[in-house]
């Protein structure tokens, strides 16, 4: 980096360098130091643009959760956005190999990223609380499902398959849990969960 840069050095070009370490060497990896390193300068800069190492941690754990979600159309319903929120959610969060991360976002930046759902809700005629309500739902099983999923193992494969002329159910193998079975296994709690909270909101 040339001379003069770290004076010029931008609290978003940080957080990059560090989401890339992150997601190249993982959670532990992440330091002022590596990150000082990675960008040329010293940690110095650092310190003055985005404070300590927990509060680097913050900024990364924030800048994956900014900006969720497409834009809503009007021709949507608030449950077809809110099954698209969910999933670019676990998307987003999926990014951070270590649910450390995925939890110590901030409040803050949780609420600011669900505002395009709880629109779409108060659009569709959901009233403030409930919106609030079922934003927080679908938010609170996303980041646990995400949270379970980063620690779950592959199936055995000494176990074998399900016998002859059955399918196993996604998950229900006792021995892990393979990519495809984590991404049905979420579609399904999605859907059952919008399904729950449209007929409480239709029953109000």
């Amino acid at each position: 980096m040339p001379r003069g840069t770290e004076f010029t050095l931008d609290p978003v070009d940080i957080v990059e360098a560090a989401v890339a370490i992150l997601r190249e060497d993982g959670f532990d990896a992440v330091s002022m130091r590596s990150v000082a390193n990675r960008l040329g300068v010293s940690p110095v800069p650092l310190y003055n643009r985005i404070g300590n190492k927990e509060a680097l941690l913050d900024a990364v754990a924030e800048h994956l959760v900014a900006g969720i979600g497409p834009p809503s159309g009007r021709e949507e319903s608030w449950q077809a956005y809110a099954s698209e929120w969910a999933h670019d959610l676990r998307a987003r969060l999926k990014d951070a190999p270590d649910s450390r991360l995925v939890l110590r976002a901030r409040r803050s930046a949780y609420v600011q990223a669900s505002k395009p759902l709880v629109d779409a809700m108060r659009r569709d005629g959901l009233d403030t609380d409930e919106a609030v309500r079922a934003c927080r739902m679908i938010m609170w099983t996303t980041v646990g499902f995400v949270a379970v999923e980063q620690g779950t193992r592959a199936p055995d494969p000494a176990r074998g398959t399900a016998p002859e002329g059955r399918r196993r159910a996604s998950g229900g193998d006792p021995s892990g849990v393979r990519p495809d079975e984590s991404d049905e296994m979420f579609a399904l709690q999605i859907r059952f969960l919008l399904d729950g909270l449209s007929a409480d909101a239709a029953a109000d």
